[in-house]
């Protein structure tokens, strides 16, 4: 790998990691420079080995007490710059004013073959951001975040990485006393859709601009000599949170919390709260208990990434210039999503071709699913295994439906789409298996590990991360992990509170 760790021979210390900060080139009115506050007795719990080999590290380093203690913020590597950032968003629709890093420190970033990669600490202690917090992750949440990264990086859907997971005896208060970890979390960047909007609700557009000028030269250089130069980052941006959503959705995926403060500039996954993935298909599902009215249910997740680009929009109104070059940059998003979820939905039905009759199949699919509420991710799979002369072949599929003549008619007009194209069993089940996952993060999988790992088995964490990083692979040995939730799964709940 093409960066300063490479020259440094086969032993690494997290003193050598060669640290810089380019966010911390801004002025300091955008961050507070601040060191972690330490947890006692940290220990190891797991790191990502596809993720260390981006900034060129091995896994097993990382659980050396160096990197334990760096990475819990025990101690700061001697060309790190850390610094929470300040930004402000509407939460559940509402401006919320002023936010920021509330529990998160950056430490700074690595080069990569890829470019920089900040790498940031959730969980290491109160910022000046953090409100009421007490700048603490719990175990629980921790885990949660750290393994829903990595499953969602081996998805191929664009996310922020964890590098790894430190935990620490002491206690702090949620529902109940729980006791701490720190994510090692990894990004280009973590600026957010509420980075722009805290400068434009104060009216200050000097720092407003210096923003988006500092993320223009460092992520889009491409259109620094544009005409208008914020026009194309806005629809860009639009267009990747777009397609990021279409990802979400073909995969079944709900954030949960799509706060503006929770939104890429770079159109990632960011902020892992209350996830789910959808089991038992229901359109109008609800991940997050404390999201009572429902505003991010799976179903609004398409309205409400276009909401928040038009709050993006609005707060970079002021560089932009005219509301209808605004208005012209922001409407992308509804063809980009379009297209893109098309693209996704022929490959996870294994068609080779679009053809206009695809949405009134694509549709009556979802119909399907939602009548009967059968689990999203085995239907996809088993859907590859169906051949198109042996109707016997449906059986483990049929299995998914209540509805058994229903979902018979729309396999019918499924195998006339396929002999359409003259489609072949063996190369369209390949093709499917690649996209469509056997393997997903599961609450009640989660729930498992953490429970172990709350009683000192870190194993199941270990052993499921490893799952979820081949999600596509048949891995006949963890078939169990693929598994139809258990009844008391169904009682599982998951909100804002870590």
């Amino acid at each position: 790998m093409s960066n300063d760790l490479t020259a440094m021979g086969t032993v690494i210390t997290a003193d050598d990691l060669p640290f810089n900060n380019s966010f911390a080139e801004l002025p300091p009115a955008f961050y507070t420079r601040l060191m972690p506050t330490p947890l006692p007795s940290p220990h190891f719990i797991a790191a990502s080995s596809p993720a260390a080999a981006v900034l060129g590290l091995d896994a097993v380093d990382l659980a050396r007490p160096d990197f334990v203690e760096l990475f819990t913020g025990n101690k700061v590597a001697p060309r790190s710059q850390p610094l929470s950032a300040v930004y402000s968003g509407h939460q559940f629709g509402v401006w919320a004013g002023q936010l920021g890093d509330g529990r998160a420190i950056t430490l700074g970033d690595l080069a990569t073959d890829n470019g920089p990669m900040e790498l940031q600490l959730k969980g290491a202690g109160r910022t000046p951001y953090s409100r009421m917090g007490d700048g603490r992750a719990v175990l629980r949440s921790s885990i949660r975040e750290f393994l829903c990264s990595e499953a969602m990086a081996a998805l191929g859907i664009p996310t922020t990485r964890a590098l790894m997971l430190t935990g620490s005896p002491q206690q702090v208060a949620r529902e109940t006393m729980e006791s701490t970890a720190v994510v090692t979390r990894m990004a280009p960047t973590f600026v957010r859709f509420g980075s722009f909007e805290h400068w434009e609700s104060r009216g200050q557009q000097d720092e407003l601009r210096l923003l988006a000028d500092y993320v223009i030269k460092n992520f889009y250089p491409e259109f620094a000599g544009a005409d208008n130069p914020y026009k194309e980052l806005l629809a860009e941006v639009t267009r990747r949170t777009a397609r990021m959503i279409a990802h979400w959705q073909a995969v079944g995926f709900m954030h949960g919390v799509m706060n503006t403060d929770n939104m890429s500039i770079l159109g990632l996954t960011l902020d892992y709260g209350p996830f789910g993935f959808m089991e038992a298909f229901d359109a109008n599902h609800i991940c997050n208990h404390t999201d009572s009215r429902g505003r991010y249910s799976y179903a609004n997740q398409v309205p409400v990434g276009h909401w928040n680009c038009y709050a993006l929009g609005n707060a970079l109104l002021p560089l932009i210039g005219e509301p209808d070059v605004a208005e012209e940059a922001l409407s992308v998003y509804r063809p980009e999503f379009g297209r893109h979820m098309n693209t996704l939905l022929q490959g996870k039905l294994g068609l080779m071709e679009s053809r206009e009759e695809d949405v009134g199949l694509f549709d009556a699919m979802f119909g399907l699913l939602q009548d009967n509420h059968a689990d999203f991710t085995l239907f996809f799979r088993r859907l590859g295994e169906l051949k198109l002369d042996e109707a016997s072949s449906d059986e483990p599929l049929r299995d998914l439906f209540i509805d058994r003549p229903a979902f018979d008619a729309w396999a019918a007009t499924y195998r006339t789409r396929l002999r359409g194209e003259n489609s072949i069993d063996a190369h369209r089940r390949e093709a499917m298996h690649r996209v469509n996952p056997k393997y997903i993060l599961r609450n009640y999988l989660a729930q498992n590990a953490i429970e172990q790992a709350q009683n000192g088995d870190l194993q199941g964490v270990h052993r499921l991360l490893a799952v979820l990083e081949r999600p596509f692979d048949e891995q006949p040995e963890n078939a169990s992990y693929a598994a139809l939730p258990p009844d008391w799964a169904a009682h599982l709940e998951v909100s804002c509170s870590s």
